[in-house]
C-alpha cells in the first residue's frame, strides 16, 4: 500500500461480522459496542443472558446484534457457535475470545475443582473457537482473531494459579496461531488488560488499602474503564493492523513499567 493510499477508512469495520464470547458483560460488552460503533455486526455467545443493554447499544449504532446462550465448554458447542454466526450474519471476520472466569483460593486449598473449569473456559474454549473460526476465515481470504490475555500472563498472581496459567497459555496460543495462520491472511493478536473497574474487581476497589496499592502502582493514577479498551480492539480488528501479528497489546495505564 502506498503512503497516499492510507486513510482513516482503514479503521472502519463496515460490513464485518464479529463474534465476541461473553460479549454482553464486563470488558466483553465494551468490545462488542466498540466493534459495532466501528461498523460491525455482532454475534454474542454467552452463558449470561443480556438484560437488553448490550443489544440496545449495538443496534443503536445501526448494527445487527445476535445473542445465543452457549456453554463453550460443552463438546461440539464452539463449532456450533461458529456455524450459527455464519448462518445468522453471513460469515465471521473477527473473533474476540473474551469469555473468562477467575476462581480464587489460598494456594494450599486451590485444587482441580477450581483448576479444571478455568482451563476449560479460559483456554480450551478459546482454542476450539479459534480453531473453527480460523478454518472459516481461511476459506474466505482472511480475518482477525483477538484473544484476551492479562497482566497475569507475565506477572503471575496470588490466589489463582489457574488464572495466571491460562492467561500465559493464551499468549503462547496466540503466537503459535499467528505463525500458522499468517500466510492465510489471518492475524492473531491478544489484548492484555491491566486493572479495570468491573464487577470482578469490586471487592478490591471497595477495600481502601488494597485499592490504594493498585492505584499507586499505575502511572495513570486510576483504574481502567472498559471504554479504555475500545480503541485497542477496533485497531486489532481492522485493516489498519494487517501487518500486526502475534502481538500482545498491553492496556494497563503503565502498570508494567513500575
Amino acid at each position: 500500500m502506498a503512503l497516499t493510499d492510507f486513510s482513516l477508512d482503514s479503521f472502519s469495520l463496515a460490513g464485518r461480522r464479529a463474534l465476541v464470547t461473553g460479549g454482553n458483560t464486563g470488558l466483553g460488552q465494551a468490545f462488542s459496542v466498540a466493534l459495532a460503533r466501528a461498523g460491525a455486526d455482532v454475534f454474542v455467545p454467552s452463558i449470561v443472558a443480556d438484560a437488553g443493554e448490550t443489544e440496545e447499544l449495538v443496534t443503536g449504532c445501526g448494527r445487527r446484534y445476535v445473542e445465543r446462550h452457549a456453554d463453550l465448554t460443552v463438546a461440539g458447542e464452539p463449532a456450533r457457535v461458529v456455524a450459527e454466526c455464519v448462518e445468522q450474519l453471513g460469515g465471521v471476520d473477527v473473533v474476540v475470545n473474551s469469555a473468562g472466569v477467575c476462581l480464587t483460593a489460598d494456594v494450599t486449598e486451590f485444587d482441580r475443582t477450581q483448576w479444571d473449569p478455568m482451563v476449560a473456559v479460559n483456554l480450551t474454549a478459546a482454542f476450539e473457537l479459534a480453531h473453527h473460526a480460523g478454518r472459516e476465515m481461511i476459506g474466505h481470504g482472511g480475518g482477525k482473531i483477538i484473544n484476551v490475555a492479562s497482566l497475569f500472563s507475565v506477572l503471575g498472581g496470588r490466589g489463582s494459579p489457574a488464572y495466571a496459567a491460562t492467561k500465559a497459555g493464551i499468549v503462547g496460543f496466540t503466537k503459535a496461531y499467528c505463525d500458522d495462520l499468517g500466510e492465510h491472511g489471518v492475524q492473531v493478536n491478544a489484548i492484555a488488560p491491566g486493572y479495570f473497574a468491573t464487577a470482578i474487581t469490586a471487592a478490591t476497589r471497595a477495600d481502601a488499602r488494597a485499592n490504594e496499592r493498585v492505584v499507586e502502582h499505575i502511572p495513570a493514577g486510576r483504574w481502567g474503564e472498559p471504554s479504555d479498551l475500545m480503541g485497542a480492539v477496533v485497531f486489532l480488528a481492522s485493516r489498519a493492523s494487517d501487518y500486526v501479528n502475534g502481538h500482545v497489546l498491553t492496556v494497563d495505564g503503565g502498570y508494567l513499567v513500575r
